[in-house]
């Protein structure tokens, strides 16, 4: 007797450009998952609200940091979000308001993605937003990976206890 193969889930990482938070946040959920319960069951990816930097590799600095802490955003290309993720992501998770209003505006009638602001899933964070690092100091692309890596282990637990 087979047994029907369960769909897998799905997580869309939404900021501006794509080549900052959102790869960030795409690099640190797939390691948590790697090393889960759940490793080959989530599909994941990032894009951005804004078509500035379609098929670019993330921000150096974002790399760079990334890097230090063990993730790898290099093979990474910057794409822009399509009226097709609303359909195929089951979640669709921005890095912060400005980015939420904007899917919310392009998103069809009755999508199959929930869209969230990804740091709902931080138990512990007093913040509702990743905050955009491009035009700030090498701090800012710390921060955002200790904010990706704290609401990562959210949305893993939150994964975790949907399957049980």
């Amino acid at each position: 007797m087979t047994h029907p193969r369960q769909a897998k889930t799905s997580v869309l990482f939404v900021c501006l450009g794509n080549i900052c938070r959102s790869p960030t946040a795409q690099a640190v959920f797939e390691a948590q998952l790697a090393s889960s319960a759940l490793a080959g069951q989530v599909e994941v990816d990032s894009a951005g609200t804004a078509a500035y930097h379609l098929g670019k590799a993330p921000d150096p600095r974002s790399r760079a940091a990334a890097r230090e802490r063990g993730y790898d955003l290099d093979n990474l290309r910057a794409r822009q979000v399509s009226f097709e993720d609303f359909l195929r992501f089951d979640y669709i998770l921005a890095m912060d308001a400005d980015n939420l209003t904007q899917l919310e505006a392009m998103a069809p009638e009755s999508p199959r993605a929930s869209l969230a602001l990804f740091l709902d899933f931080a138990a512990r964070s007093n913040k509702r937003e990743v905050p955009d690092p491009y035009f700030g100091g090498e701090d800012g692309f710390e921060t955002v990976l200790d904010l990706c890596e704290q609401a990562s282990r959210g949305l893993l637990m939150q994964l975790q206890s949907a399957t049980r």
